[in-house]
């Protein structure tokens, strides 16, 4: 079932469906304008742009979009050209491919392309959708690199600016598919004035646009929330010692669940579901 609500900014973990009932990019296709929608593919994250590009093309195209652009920037600031410009300005939806985040940051960050893009989504003009690298630049810190299957360390996780797409969040993708607990727990050590969230493949968290999003898809979401840190070791631990983290709030929600980042809160669960626990 495709859900109606218009999702501004989709947030997806990676390896989203592309060949069965394709649910996120059903959701964005439709968010975009559906049948009428100009959409427009950034896939400069990845070392082959040109095959990601084209394997969207032909999803959006068999979706039924009215246009759809591949926007194959090639070098850092090429994006500030007008041929990319002028396609940004006729786009109802951007979709940001995965790829190596750090290449797609090198790439718009500073641009007129970034600040454009930004500008249409706060007058409601434009829905952006960003998958695997593409979601761990929308906040306005990312995660660059790091390791998984330890304990929470410095060492485990790389950290950078992002493209502050939505600027509080600190975004984790592949998540329980690669063992990112860990990491997502060093990251949020070190910016603990940021909301960590951890997405699965094939699952999306869907902004609406009112700080809220909903989880579409197969897996879920794991939200860090430390407002209420009451300690941690970051600042005086070595590289490869062991981090403490005291009083965090984690939640994990799977498809359907409702979360306001604002708020800081779930939203309200199917109260016939409340009554059987």
């Amino acid at each position: 079932m495709v859900i109606p609500t218009q999702y501004p900014v989709m947030v997806i973990g990676g390896a989203e469906d592309k060949v069965g009932e394709r649910k996120i990019l059903t959701n964005f296709f439709n968010s975009a304008g559906g049948t009428q929608a100009v959409i427009g593919i950034v896939p400069c994250a990845s070392q082959e742009p040109s095959v990601v590009g084209d394997r969207y093309r032909r999803i959006f195209t068999q979706l039924g979009v009215k246009d759809v652009h591949v926007l194959d920037i090639r070098r850092p600031r090429e994006c500030d050209e007008d041929r990319w410009l002028e396609l940004l300005d006729r786009c109802a939806g951007i979709f940001l491919s995965g790829g190596d985040q750090v290449r797609l940051f090198n790439f718009i960050q500073g641009s007129k392309f970034i600040t454009t893009l930004k500008k249409r989504l706060k007058t409601g003009t434009l829905v952006v959708a960003g998958t695997s690298a593409g979601a761990a630049v929308m906040g306005e810190k990312m995660i660059s690199g790091g390791s998984s299957g330890e304990s929470p360390n410095r060492s485990l996780v790389d950290l950078m600016d992002g493209l502050g797409i939505i600027p509080e969040l600190l975004v984790d993708q592949h998540f329980h598919n690669r063992n990112r607990m860990a990491r997502l727990l060093s990251a949020i050590a070190a910016n603990p004035d940021r909301l960590g969230i951890g997405i699965d493949e094939d699952t999306c968290a869907a902004f609406k646009g009112d700080g809220t999003f909903q989880v579409i898809g197969k897996g879920s979401v794991t939200i860090i929330d430390p407002r209420e840190l009451t300690h941690t070791n970051y600042r005086d631990s070595g590289d490869n010692s062991p981090l403490s983290l005291h009083d965090l709030r984690v939640h994990i929600l799977s498809e359907g669940d409702q979360y306001d980042c604002r708020c800081r809160s779930v939203c309200t669960p199917n109260l016939e579901m409340v009554s059987k626990l």
